[in-house]
């Protein structure tokens, strides 16, 4: 016999079942785990929003995913990589306008070249902004001493996103080729939290093929590996994609958008005290798909600062919203939308992961 969802969500931990019947609520249970998500974030993390300046400084990747619109095999993408000058402005203005983070994330790459140009753009990110920004890297699978040479350079986070953390659908959107292993990706975000990083992952919502038991699997993931971010938000379509060939048998959008608003609140609710990005895929659906996120559990926001002439070409997926604002546009509407749901942004603050901390005390304890 099925629980009710109240009693559910009084209890300390859920089962898979108790997850799986929390993301099939209906409207009004639905209402119940947003209410309880939001005290909880209250409670553990506050009103505190983070900022997270993003950086996409390359559209060159090696991977060829059959979601992504940079993908290697696309041919129609026009491929780009900003200059090191470019990058340290766009770093610079982060700190300059107490943003406290920058993101850097581009196309996977593990050529000696990039690991060296990434060394040496971290260190001078640190050097310009008086080692006071904080810096996120994501920048795919990398081998553990890369890993250790960008953490020693000045990183000190790194999202690296799993997408299905089942094997079988890993593989029904990734091409079971050797660039693409579900092991590796696992080990790698071992590597990173041995190397210290704050380790982040994530997932898509509404992928073709997945059910709910993979989602309420995702979670209990997350959970295992013990993260400390994450960032997911609903899978959008790309045409030059061939995952865009099962574009008939999907969701419709806006019911991806509230399953995605339900695995952030159910997530706040199991994992307290960790960081959740409000991801931007949330906007290219609902207009204020993101600031309905922070309500509801996140407490991280990712404002573009990718110079504008690029953004239209780091296109993951389409409708990719704020392409044609500038950088002081972006980070007005952004300021004024938090405030309107009584937010509260961190400026100059790192706005780390508090589970983080936690979990460094606990290995430190034994």
């Amino acid at each position: 016999m099925a629980k009710l969802i109240s009693d559910i969500l009084e209890q300390n931990n859920f089962s898979r079942q108790d997850i799986i019947q929390l993301l099939n609520a209906n409207a009004e249970d639905t209402k119940n785990i947003f209410r309880k998500a939001k005290d909880i974030k209250r409670k553990y993390i506050g009103n505190k929003v983070y900022f997270r300046g993003l950086i996409e400084f390359s559209n060159i990747c090696s991977k060829d995913c059959l979601y992504c619109g940079i993908r290697k095999s696309n041919q129609n993408v026009e491929r780009y990589n900003i200059s090191d000058e470019n990058i340290l402005r766009a770093a610079k203005f982060a700190y300059e306008n107490d943003y406290g983070s920058i993101v850097i994330q581009g196309g996977e790459l593990r050529n000696k070249a990039f690991v060296n140009r990434i060394d040496n753009l971290l260190k001078e990110i640190k050097r310009i902004t008086n080692n006071k920004i904080g810096i996120t890297l994501s920048l795919g699978e990398q081998s553990e001493e890369t890993y250790k040479r960008w953490f020693d350079s000045g990183a000190h986070r790194y999202l690296l996103r799993i997408e299905a953390s089942n094997k079988e659908l890993y593989y029904k959107i990734h091409p079971n080729t050797d660039i693409h292993s579900f092991d590796e990706r696992i080990k790698c975000l071992s590597r990173l939290s041995r190397v210290g990083y704050q380790t982040g992952t994530g997932v898509m919502i509404g992928l073709p093929f997945q059910t709910t038991e993979d989602l309420a699997d995702d979670l209990l993931f997350f959970k295992s590996m013990d993260i400390d971010m994450i960032g997911m938000g609903p899978y959008i379509e790309h045409k030059d994609t061939p995952l865009y060939a099962y574009k008939d048998f999907l969701m419709p959008l806006k019911e991806r958008f509230t399953l995605s608003l339900k695995m952030i609140a159910i997530l706040r609710i199991m994992q307290k005290d960790i960081n959740i990005a409000a991801a931007t895929a949330l906007q290219a659906i609902d207009p204020i798909g993101r600031e309905k996120a922070i309500e509801i559990g996140a407490n991280i926001i990712m404002p573009n600062i990718t110079p504008p002439s690029y953004r239209a070409n780091y296109r993951l997926y389409e409708n990719k919203p704020c392409i044609d604002e500038n950088e002081e546009d972006c980070v007005n509407c952004i300021e004024m939308r938090i405030k309107l749901i009584n937010g509260e942004i961190g400026y100059g603050k790192w706005g780390d992961s508090k589970h983080y901390f936690k979990r460094h005390l606990k290995e430190e304890l034994h």
